[in-house]
This record gives structure tokens, sequence and C-alpha cells, in this order.
């Protein structure tokens, strides 16, 4: 049997959708990413999403730490902390454990603050419970 290949991540390592690009579908990433553009999907990332001032977003984004300057429509599920800047709208519900909110940041919708063990639940990413079979005689 092959050994599962691990992925290193730098820090300096960051995904990036540029202004003017349209993309629809999921992005699965274990580093950083930010979204200049327009994305319709699902954006899940093991880092930070950064969202720029142009940028629209019309889907979910499961993350450790956005920081939003841009237009949001979705729902967010941040592992630790989301900041609205000045000037973003964000249409959806918050999911968080810290937030910070700039004077001059929309938001519409609703927000729960979640411990770090809710987390997993809250955006449905929580493992089912093992089966242990018992040992045959």
């Amino acid at each position: 049997m092959s050994k599962p290949v691990e992925i290193t991540v730098s820090a300096n390592e960051v995904s990036r959708i540029s202004a003017g690009t349209v993309i629809k579908g999921e992005i699965t990433t274990p580093s950083d990413i930010r979204i200049d553009g327009a994305f319709e999907g699902k954006v899940t990332s093991k880092g930070r999403v950064l969202v720029g001032e142009k940028a629209e977003i019309n889907g979910d984004i499961v993350c450790e730490n956005t920081d939003l300057w841009g237009k949001t429509e979705g729902s967010l599920y941040v592992r630790d902390t989301l900041t609205l800047k000045a000037g973003c709208t964000v249409n959806g519900d918050l999911h968080v454990r810290r937030l910070v909110v700039e004077l001059g940041a929309k938001f519409n919708g609703n927000c729960k603050m979640l411990s770090e063990a809710e987390f997993g639940k809250a955006n449905g990413q929580e493992t089912a419970p093992k089966v242990v079979a018992p040992a045959a005689s």
C-alpha cells in the first residue's frame, strides 16, 4: 500500500481569483485565498479567505479567518475571526467565534457565536462516530 501524500503549505502561498474573473463551482484549498472577482458556489479554506473590495460572492464560505471588503450573499462559517471591513455588504447568516465590525460595514442576517466544538457541527462537517466491530472469536 502506498502512503498518503502529505501537503505542506507555506505561509506565503495564497490562491487568487483576480478582478474580472467569474467562477462557478466549489473551491477547496489548504492555504489562504484572495477573491477579487465574482464567485458563485462554496469556498472552503483551512486558512484565511480575503474578499476584496470589488469581489462579489454568492454562496457559502467555510474557513479559519475572513477579512471582508466586498459583497457576499450566503452563509459564513468562520472557525476564528470574521472581520467586516468598512464598505462591505453581507446578506446571510454568520456562524463565527469572533466578530469584528468596522463602521460603514453592512450586515443583514443572523449571527451565531460558536465555540470551537460547535464549528464542525454548524457547517455540516461533523464527523460521524466510529463504529468498532467486535473482534472475531
